[in-house]
């Protein structure tokens, strides 16, 4: 059964399954970060925690340490895992003309997707964040944007895009990376952010800015 996303989602971000125990009590899921894995078909094969799963698999170009071959093809293979119960997959994978057959899969098999944009370098123009919001929202039943905020500004013009999309029934999960945004990930809920992200421990943490599990738990509930 896959995973809603009707409400807020807390997601406990990881490389390593054995985490699992420790996130229960906070997370809601537990993000599977296949590429930070040595071996994460092995990894998925041998999970048995309590926790519903998101697969995610980030190459290289998009802020993430995949390289080579073979990626979308192990996305293949952990959407057959019954505890994966979403999938992350990248707009720009699907606009190349890559990864639709994981689409169709993950149907079939109940699994959510979300589609996801990340930039690790800056915060495109509002303008721009509504139609990446718009394209991954057509084509998945989330759709995410991670951007790299410089200054308040740009954490301000992603929760406004936040809340125009989230004001007309989207699902969205957003959130702005770095220092200068790094209350997004506290405050985009508030907006109509579906999901957010953070380490067990924040020395583990898989993008910039995050807060570690337990503080963005807390933080969230204090303001939702």
């Amino acid at each position: 059964m896959a995973l809603s996303f009707e409400s807020f989602t807390l997601a406990a971000a990881t490389a390593d399954l054995a985490d699992e125990p420790a996130a229960r009590e906070h997370a809601d899921c537990v993000e599977f970060r296949m590429d930070m894995a040595a071996e994460p078909l092995a990894a998925l094969e041998g999970y048995d925690g309590a926790s519903p799963l998101i697969a995610t698999n980030r190459p290289a170009w998009e802020g993430g340490e995949w390289r080579g071959e073979g990626r979308i093809e192990a996305l293949e293979t952990a959407v057959e895992y019954d505890a994966v119960q979403a999938l992350d997959v990248e707009l720009t994978t699907l606009s190349n003309g890559h990864g639709h057959g994981l689409l169709e899969r993950a149907t079939e098999l109940d699994v959510a997707v979300v589609v996801s944009t990340h930039d690790v370098e800056d915060t495109p123009p509002r303008p721009e964040l509504g139609r990446l919001l718009t394209r991954a929202g057509e084509v998945g039943d989330v759709a995410k944007l991670a951007v790299t905020a410089a200054d308040r500004a740009d954490a301000l013009d992603l929760l406004a895009a936040t809340r125009a999309h989230a004001a007309e029934g989207a699902a969205v999960a957003t959130m702005a990376m770095g220092e200068a945004g790094r209350h997004t990930r506290a405050v985009a809920p508030v907006y109509g952010s579906r999901i957010g992200y953070a380490p067990v421990d924040p020395a583990d943490a898989t993008a910039p800015g995050q807060y570690d599990l337990e503080t963005l738990r807390t933080l969230v509930d204090s303001l939702l």
